[in-house]
C-alpha cells in the first residue's frame, strides 16, 4: 500500500482530470456499467482493504434502522442501546457513529461486526453499482479515501 500512502494528495492532484473526463464523457458514462464493473473486479482483486481501512477511519456512513437492528442482534443489545452507545444524529438528520474511527474497527483493520456491518459499509466504495454515471462525482470524492475508487477512475480515463 506504499503507493497509496499519500492517496488524498494524489487524488486531489488528479481531481481536475477526473472532472474533465466526466464533463467530456457524461453521456457515455450512462452506458459504461459493464466496463466500470470489470475495472472494479480487477482493481479490488489487487488491493487489500485490510491493509488500508481508510474508510473505517475517516468516513461516517449513514446508519439506517435495518442497520441498527442487525448491529443490535450481533451485539446482543437492544436497538436503543446501540443508538445510545454508538450513534448520534448528524446535520442531515441521519444516524452516524459518535466518533471516528469506527467503533467496530479493530487494531488489525478487521471489523468486529463484519457480517452485520451497515449497508453503506457493505457497498463501499460503490464502484460496482448500477448506473455508475449517477455516482461518478461521489466516486471522485471517495478517491481521496479509497485506493479502489481512485484506481477505477484512473483506469477508466485510459479506456
Amino acid at each position: 500500500m506504499k503507493k497509496y500512502e499519500n492517496l488524498r494528495l494524489l487524488a486531489e492532484k488528479t481531481k481536475p482530470s477526473f472532472q474533465a473526463y466526466y464533463k467530456k464523457n457524461k453521456k457515455r458514462l450512462e452506458k459504461m456499467d459493464t466496463v466500470v464493473h470489470q475495472l472494479h473486479e480487477e482493481v479490488s482483486s489487487q488491493i487489500d482493504c485490510l491493509s488500508c481501512a481508510n474508510c473505517c477511519r475517516s468516513l461516517g456512513p449513514a446508519i439506517y434502522d435495518k442497520d441498527i437492528e442487525r448491529i443490535a442482534k450481533a451485539l446482543r443489545m437492544k436497538p436503543s442501546e446501540v443508538v445510545s452507545s454508538y450513534l448520534r444524529v448528524d446535520e442531515d438528520g441521519d444516524y452516524v457513529f459518535k466518533s471516528m474511527p469506527c467503533p467496530f474497527l479493530m487494531a488489525d483493520n478487521y471489523c468486529s461486526i463484519y457480517e452485520s456491518r451497515p449497508k453503506a459499509c457493505r457497498e463501499y466504495p460503490h464502484t460496482d453499482r448500477k448506473k455508475f454515471g449517477q455516482i461518478y462525482k461521489l466516486t471522485v470524492k471517495n478517491s481521496t479515501t479509497c485506493p479502489i475508487a481512485y484506481e477505477v477512475l484512473f483506469k477508466l480515463m485510459s479506456k
